[in-house]
């Protein structure tokens, strides 16, 4: 686990800004800044390890930061990708039954609809792929080990985020250019503010070979992407991770707020220059037929019908 990155943080829509203003409490303007120096949480509120979790991986401050990309020290280097994860205590927290972790921004999530696919949140634990054809990286399965997620305004109110396993969903990718088992970095980091598209999980992991796998990542760096709108809130700014199973230790890695970046790249525009044209359009065609996820817009695993209604209605001309 790195240290957090201290950056400047992009400015939202000016649109967002005033929707905000209107919707959050004065307090939490006048306290918490919309946007603060990292993208990543900076401070551990309070921390339970549980029962059963993973002796020595008891370092809540290991959650803090951006997630970990290289993993194995000097001993047994590796990239982190979908099928080698974090595992080192310096790197993930372990929860036991029970266990719970409140992490912090120092600054306001915000529900922005203009994210990609809506996402607002990132919580990177250190679930893996499961490998059908090792060393070459095809998925079997994805192994995760849940966890339940709550989010806070102000540490005292807290709504549950239904149906998302903490520690699982898409396994971290560090590097866009590194082998599914690569024993040094790349050069090409993924971007751990930018969320998978959603609709690709589980099944649309399932089967793939690795260059399919970084294909969907789309230079992202995996994680469990959460739309606080689906829970009715406007803002955040505590997440609260607790291990509610009774077989399972969960490892969290780090928790990250979504940048807007390409924010308002349609998702008919497939080769990202801004416009949905006939350019676009034969991009799908030359994939028709196949699961190509970058022209798969509907997420069934397969660019048909549906993915060309959904490619017109972006039409800019």
């Amino acid at each position: 686990m790195s240290s957090p990155i201290m950056s400047s943080r992009p400015s939202k829509p000016s649109t967002q800004g005033g929707l905000i203003k209107v919707l959050i409490p004065a307090l939490f303007l006048n306290t918490f800044p919309i946007f603060g120096d990292s993208p990543f949480a900076v401070e551990v509120i309070h921390f339970d390890p549980g029962i059963g979790a993973i002796p020595g991986y008891d370092h809540p401050e290991s959650a803090l930061g951006e997630p970990t990309r290289t993993t194995g020290g000097v001993l047994f280097p590796a990239a982190v990708t979908p099928f080698q994860p974090a595992w080192l205590a310096s790197e993930v927290v372990s929860l036991g039954i029970g266990g719970t972790i409140e992490l912090a921004f120092d600054h306001l999530v915000l529900d922005d609809p203009e994210n990609p696919f809506g996402i607002d949140l990132i919580i990177f634990g250190n679930a893996f792929c499961t490998d059908t054809n090792a060393p070459w990286g095809i998925v079997g399965g994805i192994y995760e080990e849940g966890g339940q997620v709550e989010v806070s305004l102000d540490g005292r109110d807290w709504v549950l985020i239904p149906n998302v396993m903490a520690d699982g969903s898409f396994p971290t990718l560090g590097w866009q250019d590194a082998g599914p088992y690569a024993e040094t970095p790349g050069r090409i980091p993924a971007d751990f503010t930018k969320p998978v598209n959603p609709a690709r999980y589980p099944n649309g992991l399932i089967g793939l070979d690795f260059d399919s796998v970084l294909q969907t990542y789309d230079g992202a760096g995996g994680g469990v992407g959460i739309d606080l709108s689906s829970v009715g809130l406007t803002a955040i700014r505590h997440v609260r991770i607790t291990n509610t199973g009774v077989d399972s230790t969960p490892e969290i890695d780090a928790i990250a707020d979504v940048a807007p970046g390409d924010a308002a790249r349609l998702p008919g525009d497939l080769n990202a220059d801004g416009l949905v044209n006939g350019i676009d359009l034969g991009l799908l065609l030359a994939a028709w037929g196949t699961n190509d996820a970058t022209a798969d817009l509907d997420g069934d695993l397969v660019v048909n019908g549906p993915d060309l209604g959904l490619l017109l209605a972006d039409w800019t001309g």
